[in-house]
């Protein structure tokens, strides 16, 4: 999805509100500036509010990581699997449960390479 490819700067955020931050190992392609993002990069959630009931009480299960299931088919960086506004993750907890898909809020508008 040309122009909607996500960088470093990307906005995103788990199902419960939560911040997610993308750190990418790219340093050549760049969009507005920043890394491109890629499916293999790391993720991590901070700020996720989320509490899993047990019993009568309820205790933290907060998202920690993003797992990408979707990257774009069309774009690379440095011949991996870019991602774009149409990718496709999962959030999930410490104990690498499942918690529901990332939100991507903000892209950035275009891309160039170096």
């Amino acid at each position: 999805m040309a122009g909607h490819t996500l960088n470093v700067n990307a906005s995103l955020q788990c199902p419960h509100g939560g911040s997610v931050s993308i750190s990418s190992s790219n340093q050549r392609a760049k969009a507005d500036s920043a890394s491109i993002a890629t499916q293999p990069d790391t993720t991590t959630v901070s700020g996720c509010p989320f509490q899993k009931p047990a019993g009568s009480t309820t205790v933290p299960s907060p998202c920690v990581r993003v797992q990408w299931i979707v990257a774009d088919l069309r774009v690379k960086a440095n011949s991996t699997p870019a991602l774009s506004k149409s990718a496709v993750g999962l959030c999930f907890s410490a104990e690498s449960i499942p918690q529901g898909p990332v939100s991507i809020v903000n892209t950035q508008s275009k891309a160039q390479s170096q």
